[in-house]
């Protein structure tokens, strides 16, 4: 053995020198292989486990083998400790892999003298029964110590009998089975312990059964799991079983991970910081590095307190492991990245000064040592010139921590109010009519609050004066209180919600100043409680076409592609989340019109390309990959597989409610067969995605939908092939198409599937919208169009005798405007085709000014004319109102576009604008 190497280990630990004294031979043996240089692989610890305890059958041998094995391994770990060459994450996961080994060696010697005595145990429904061993704390996070303990929960399927000659029921047989397990691991010999094993999580705790079915673990989480049982069981995790080991912790996902954000969470862990202070200053354990200020424990809080508010909507938070759940943290901008580099690193330190301790004697301990001689060994071990310099960098470290454990859990949000209650009300009665009273008292005396369980009125009755509160300091306090009573109503019952408010400073207030502006925002929020969180944390930026799509990318990865409801959960979130975020942005921000609607399309297209890439992996999966027309495979990278976006989609135009027009192309041979071993024709394949991909973004949920889609402008309308290959669209467009279908292909634009083919798509939309036409037969038929629209769609005459103008529908609006666009691509892009460029009105014409088409001034106020209207259009739509305005306020916008139009295509127009 390497003699320096070897002094460090032994000046590390005295626990390594008693091992190297009973144990030489077999650690020279073991130096021989690698000199300790090399981490071991999860499975070299399972061979080493398998070869050691190989043919024992005397359960004295088999202890003794294994213990043997346990004290080898820690002179090899302390070695490696001491003289750095490991880390903390490569140590803890061996420790926690020779943990699990140990488990699964001594479970399966434990089985077979329980099976010769009493059978197999048999569940109700015939199949043989697992004892299923789910690991906690540490080991569950695979983060176990140089000395720690293991904390193990034992559960079995269901219950049922043995089927042996003394027949017991299956729960009394996993007792035996577990009790065997652990004396195996746990009992002291002359040879020591594998590991201490604590069954103190279990359901009820010391004196409670040592195994527990399936059902009746589930009853007892739902019915009286307590907070800190939550915060335990984020770190479970299955060391032995199959299948039902994995439905069993799947079931505890919804009792620690809150479907909806859980800021109730933030009382609890309250609660719980306050029991760690005062036990800190109880127990005097300043200098424990684990439970004292600053410690390891506190860490692992500030992670887990994030974990338990948010995991249940940012799956990326669910990990066990602290460094990770950590780092998520900074990634989805829970801490800030300076936070994550401070804990991360007082996380690693103290988990290193743990080592140090515990590798002394091998004692489960974190309290630093007292003696000079052992203070010492670890100042030496830790690579610090004395004591002194140690606690002087380690104090460093555990302040960082203790300021962001303070940091978090601190105080209630938002002060009492400044007034009494009384006054509050009092002031609050002199601002409602008799309506808005009438409201309030309905509400507060209604069955809705009787039914109400004791926590949730309690709740209720803290959050109402916060409210009365910022609704009496809002512009429209009457406004702001009507339309969010619905919204108080809606998530009452979900006291998390009230409680959100409370603690997130500043939310409140931005929620009433949202309500007097955006009666849309509030119903959003109403029907859709869990974009709460999302409101109420933005920062009112426009969101990023690449930030959507790393987001959206990254939340379906960890969803398997056959867990279809979670994918579509995935997908409605990430719409109606981005959408609110752009509209708090166009609202309190004022973001630019064009910029509003950019952010808006984005989140449609990567919503579409994601739903795509969904659809065509979930057939493909059943059926295999399609050929292309050229004999090629068409993986999903190769697709030849797009859509094209028509509308406001395809003009980049989109507004808060708008649905989408989507056209389904393939170039893919119908007849050849998908290579799966459930082939069926490229031609089905293509329409089964198409299928699924409607699938998933229209079908209504509690959570809404994705979004409404209208496949109308495919060829031949209702009556056509959902899919249509480029061949036959060609054909059509060419051949069959009416004007106003070319008409449509004007917005219309190449937006998901292979790039190839949304090339060849962008060409053919080219071709067919430069074929030369008579200006006057296009004059003509965009002037039919126009005017049936009108009558199917415009303001009565009735309405315009009363002023009214439809902004959309009405001459001077919206689609008029829309229409002289088309018309200049139609009639002239056949003599200059940058005009068949884009899709998007503004672009298009500007390109008309620029070829001399139409003036200069004639497009500067066209432009501005359209984007006032479109601008005023989103607007109502976050009133909820809709588009009819006061005619008389839009009646010099109005006329600059009709006379345009009357220039441009209808000579006979007039402009009796207010009396149409």
């Amino acid at each position: 053995m390497n003699a320096e190497q070897l002094q460090k280990t032994l000046h590390a630990s005295q626990y390594a020198e008693q091992v190297l004294g009973l144990h030489q031979i077999a650690l020279e043996q073991d130096y021989a292989v690698d000199g300790f240089q090399k981490s071991l692989s999860t499975q070299q610890i399972q061979q080493l486990v398998y070869d050691n305890l190989l043919d024992i059958q005397d359960e004295m041998a088999w202890m003794k083998a294994l213990r043997i094995l346990r004290a080898r391994l820690m002179f090899r770990w302390i070695w490696q400790d001491a003289n750095q060459l490991t880390d903390v994450v490569t140590l803890t996961r061996e420790l926690s892999d020779f943990a699990d080994v140990s488990i699964v060696a001594a479970k399966a010697f434990a089985l077979p003298p329980l099976i010769a005595k009493h059978g197999e145990p048999i569940g109700y429904h015939g199949d043989v029964q697992d004892l299923i061993v789910i690991g906690m704390g540490k080991l569950g996070a695979q983060e176990l110590n140089l000395s720690s303990d293991i904390d193990l929960i034992f559960a079995f399927d269901e219950q049922g009998e043995t089927n042996g000659r003394k027949c017991i029921d299956v729960q009394q047989f996993c007792i035996l089975w577990g009790q065997k397990l652990i004396y195996l691991l746990d009992h002291i010999t002359a040879d020591g312990f594998v590991f201490r094993v604590d069954m103190r999580l279990r359901p009820w705790g010391d004196g409670s059964a040592l195994a527990i079915s399936h059902v009746a673990l589930e009853k007892y989480l739902s019915q009286h799991g307590r907070e800190w049982e939550r915060y335990a069981w984020i770190k479970a995790r299955i060391i032995t079983s199959g299948k039902d080991g994995d439905d069993l912790l799947e079931m505890t996902r919804p009792f620690v991970f809150r479907k909806y954000v859980d800021y109730t969470a933030f009382e609890a862990m309250r609660e719980m910081k306050a029991m760690i202070e005062r036990e800190v200053a109880r127990r005097n354990i300043a200098d424990d590095i684990k439970l004292g200020a600053g410690g390891i424990r506190e860490v692992e809080f500030i992670v887990q307190v994030f974990q338990l508010i948010y995991g249940g909507s940012k799956l990326e938070l669910q990990d066990r492991q602290c460094l990770v759940s950590l780092r998520h943290l900074g990634e989805v901008g829970l801490l800030d990245h300076q936070s994550v580099l401070d804990l991360e690193d007082a996380y690693l330190f103290l988990r290193r000064v743990e080592h140090a301790i515990q590798a002394l004697n091998d004692q489960q301990t974190q309290s630093l040592p007292t003696e000079p001689e052992l203070r010492q060994r670890i100042t030496d071990t830790l690579g610090f010139t004395d004591w002194d310099a140690f606690l002087e960098f380690l104090n460093q470290k555990r302040s960082k921590v203790t300021f962001q454990f303070e940091h978090l859990i601190k105080e209630k949000g938002l002060e009492s109010p400044t007034e009494s209650f009384s006054q509050l009300e009092s002031q609050l009665n002199e601002v409602l009519d008799d309506d808005a009273k009438n409201l309030i008292h309905e509400f507060w005396y209604g069955h809705a609050i009787k039914k109400l369980p004791a926590k949730a009125v309690q709740r209720l009755k803290e959050f109402w004066p916060h409210l009365v509160e910022a609704v009496l300091q809002s512009n429209h306090p009457q406004m702001a209180l009507t339309r969010l009573m619905p919204l108080v109503e809606s998530v009452m019952r979900r006291t998390v919600y009230l409680v959100m408010l409370i603690e997130s400073k500043g939310a409140l207030q931005r929620l009433v100043k949202m309500a007097t502006v955006s009666p849309w925002i509030c119903e959003e929020l109403t029907h859709y409680p869990v974009l709460l969180d999302e409101f109420l944390s933005m920062d009112f930026e426009l969101p990023k076409r690449k930030d959507l799509e790393d987001s959206l990318r990254q939340q379906l990865l960890r969803i398997e592609i056959d867990q279809v409801e979670d994918q579509m959960r995935v997908l409605r979130l990430f719409k109606k989340s981005n959408v609110l975020t752009v509209a708090a942005s166009d609202v309190l921000a004022e973001s630019p019109l064009m910029k509003v609607s950019d952010a808006l399309t984005d989140i449609a297209e990567v919503s579409v390309i994601a739903t795509l890439n969904l659809a065509y992996q979930m057939v493909a999966k059943r059926h295999g990959y399609p050929i292309d027309a050229d004999g090629v495979r068409c993986s999903l990278d190769h697709m030849a597989f797009a859509v094209a976006g028509y509308g406001k989609l395809g003009g980049i135009e989109l507004g808060y409610g708008s649905d989408l027009d989507l056209v389904f192309l393939h170039y893919m041979d119908e007849q050849a067969d998908t290579d799966g071993q459930k082939p069926i024709s490229s031609f089905e394949f293509a329409m089964r995605v198409a299928q699924k991909f409607m699938s998933l973004m229209t079908t209504q949920t509690l959570d809404g939908r994705v979004y409404e889609i209208d496949t109308r402008l495919r060829p031949s309308g209702e009556a056509g092939l959902l899919v249509t290959s480029l061949k036959a669209f060609e054909q059509y467009q060419l051949k069959s198409a009416w004007l106003w279908e070319h008409q449509a292909i004007v917005r219309a634009r190449s937006i998901a599937g292979e790039q190839s083919l949304r090339n060849k798509f962008e060409e053919l939309r080219c071709k067919i919208l430069t074929l030369p036409r008579e200006e006057e037969t296009v004059r003509r038929e965009v002037l039919n169009m126009r005017q049936k629209m009108k009558d199917h769609l415009g303001s009565s005459k009735e309405q315009k005798k009363d002023g009214i103008f439809h902004l959309k529908q009405d001459a001077g609006g919206i689609v008029d405007i829309e229409f002289m666009a088309q018309y200049v691509v139609l009639a002239w892009s056949g003599t200059n085709q940058d005009l068949a460029h884009y899709s998007d009105n503004v672009r298009i014409l500007e390109d008309a000014a620029k070829a001399g088409c139409l003036s200069s001034d004639d497009v500067s106020a066209l432009i501005q004319a359209y984007l006032s209207e479109r601008a005023e259009s989103h607007r109502l739509a976050l009133a909820n109102h809709n588009m009819q305005v006061s005619a008389a306020d839009w009646h010099d916008t109005r006329e600059v576009v009709c006379k345009l139009w009357q220039r441009l295509i209808d000579p006979t127009a007039t402009f009796a604008l207010e009396r149409e």
